[in-house]
């Protein structure tokens, strides 16, 4: 899965604030000179300066400034009393707010994991955005930065935070590197963030959510779920591009989960026939679904005891369904994996279908193969999120410093959540849970008031749509909690932001998220 990114930095004593806005200058600020300044970690590793460096900025949103501050700084994170690591963060407060406290704050994270938090910050909710064509294409170098006209933050706080071993986090020398780098000890490590967090600015009492992408929304799940054991309510969750969050599919649901996108994909290349290809996207996928949930499963399930007749029905329906020769899904027994699936549907072309985003094209050196070489919506991406997220920090936020500043960090070994039934939860005064998802649904019977809002694009192939539908229709199979889970759906992939249609759509959808959870 997608790695999820953006520094997060924490202020020592700042409240933050959010605003809203539409794409402002067409070219990169100049840049900004701190107006107050704490060192910068240069030199030995461990020695780091907690002070946050901080400075204010006003962009252009719908034609009027919003004036706003900034603060980079590192957050320590202690164990009995003793340093262990420190995380970065870059938090964002709207200036002129009389109530702080009465602002909603946002925590946000990407996945990987082993990714910092630069793809929701300099993509989605932030202030200042990496500028990419309409439809979410590579623009050509040199790139640049503009104001966010969709940034939350007219409606609430931002706190970015990077993950131990991502961005500029560290741990203390001679700890180990890879202590935080588990399912749990992972949440525990943000856990401990937030209550610093909230502690230091004065913010308990504030409405408070948080905000995860890719295997952030693992981490956004179990870190509700353990915050709420620690009596710390959140307001609102919000998963962008969800992993199953350990809701077991099984392997002949994985098949049917994933269907759905392999239709939305051969629908956007062309290769559907006529009469779908016909159809809008949204009622091709209605009648993918129905196959998938349907004649499709039915037939995995039965494997050899399909009469003739529902094998070949079978057979028809899913190449019709996902663009592909019904000899090739003869041949792999009505079984398409994500992999084949990249390199098949445009293989008479010696295209590839990306991973992340089934729009994108790849080019391998050869047709034949199994899987796609590499996946062209991360190469995408990758080279102008780097670039200028390093740029971004040291001209524009004031943090320059020559460490590091890990995209994606080494986090392997990455330990799992996997224990024996019965057996504690790792959570300090939590029951024993199954994992991240029971977490939620836990925290979610606790605070009656707890909302989640689940954004997905229909061309994301590594966290599809549909499984994140399946996902939460078993995470709650008595339908509960139905009307505080909302569902909003993208015609992009995994970062459905870098499409400007869909980033407009779903800073809207963001929005009134957070008012309709505020107003309740």
């Amino acid at each position: 899965m997608k790695p999820c990114a953006v520094c997060l930095l924490l202020v020592l004593s700042m409240s933050l604030s959010a605003a809203a806005g539409p794409q402002g200058p067409p070219a990169s600020k100049p840049p900004v000179k701190p107006v107050e300044t704490a060192p910068v970690p240069s030199g030995p590793p461990g020695v780091i300066a907690e002070s946050p460096v901080v400075t204010r900025h006003t962009i252009t949103i719908g034609g009027k400034p919003l004036s706003y501050t900034a603060a980079c700084g590192m957050m320590p994170i202690r164990e009995n009393g003793k340093l262990m690591a420190h995380i970065f963060y870059i938090a964002y407060a709207k200036d002129g707010v009389k109530d702080r406290e009465a602002r909603p704050i946002l925590f946000s994270f990407n996945g990987g994991p082993g990714s910092a938090s630069l793809w929701m910050h300099l993509g989605f909710t932030g202030p200042r955005i990496v500028v990419f064509e309409e439809e979410g294409w590579i623009p050509k170098p040199p790139f640049r930065l503009a104001d966010n006209e969709h940034t939350i933050l007219d409606a609430a706080d931002i706190v970015y935070i990077d993950p131990v071993g991502t961005g500029y986090s560290r741990m203390m020398p001679g700890e180990d590197a890879h202590k935080y780098h588990g399912v749990i000890e992972d949440i525990q490590s943000i856990g401990e963030f937030v209550r610093m967090y909230l502690h230091r600015n004065g913010r308990w009492n504030s409405p408070k959510y948080v905000i995860g992408e890719s295997y952030g929304t693992t981490r956004a799940a179990g870190l509700t779920g353990y915050l709420a054991d620690q009596g710390i309510y959140l307001d609102g969750t919000i998963l962008v591009s969800t992993t199953t969050l350990d809701v077991l599919q099984g392997e002949e649901l994985s098949y049917m989960t994933i269907l759905p996108h392999y239709t939305a994909t051969a629908w956007y290349h062309g290769k559907l026939p006529a009469d779908l290809q016909a159809k809008p996207l949204r009622e091709v996928l209605d009648l993918s679904e129905a196959f998938a949930q349907g004649e499709y499963l039915n037939a995995l399930v039965k494997g050899n005891r399909m009469t003739a007749e529902e094998r070949a029905s079978a057979l028809r329906n899913t190449a019709r369904f996902t663009g592909l020769s019904e000899a090739f899904v003869r041949a792999v027994n009505l079984r398409v994996s994500r992999t084949r699936f990249q390199k098949e549907l445009l293989r008479s072309e010696n295209r590839t279908v990306g991973r992340l985003d089934s729009r994108y094209k790849g080019v391998d050196k050869e047709a034949a193969g199994e899987s796609p070489e590499k996946d062209p919506a991360m190469d995408a991406w990758l080279g102008p999120y780097t670039i200028m997220a390093n740029r971004y920090l040291k001209q524009e936020l004031g943090f320059d410093t020559d460490e590091v500043y890990h995209v994606f960090g080494s986090v392997s070994p990455w330990k799992s959540m996997t224990r024996p039934a019965g057996s504690p939860s790792g959570m300090p005064g939590a029951r024993p849970v199954s994992g991240v998802g029971e977490m939620l649904r836990a925290a979610m019977g606790k605070n009656p008031h707890l909302r989640v809002l689940v954004l997905e694009g229909y061309y994301d192939g590594a966290c599809d749509y549909f499984g994140a539908v399946y996902t939460f229709a078993h995470l709650d199979p008595e339908g509960e909690f139905t009307d505080r889970i909302e569902f909003a759906f993208y015609e992009c992939g995994h970062m459905m932001y870098v499409r400007k249609a869909d980033l407009a759509k779903a800073g809207r959808d963001l929005a009134a998220f957070i008012a309709g959870a505020a107003r309740r």
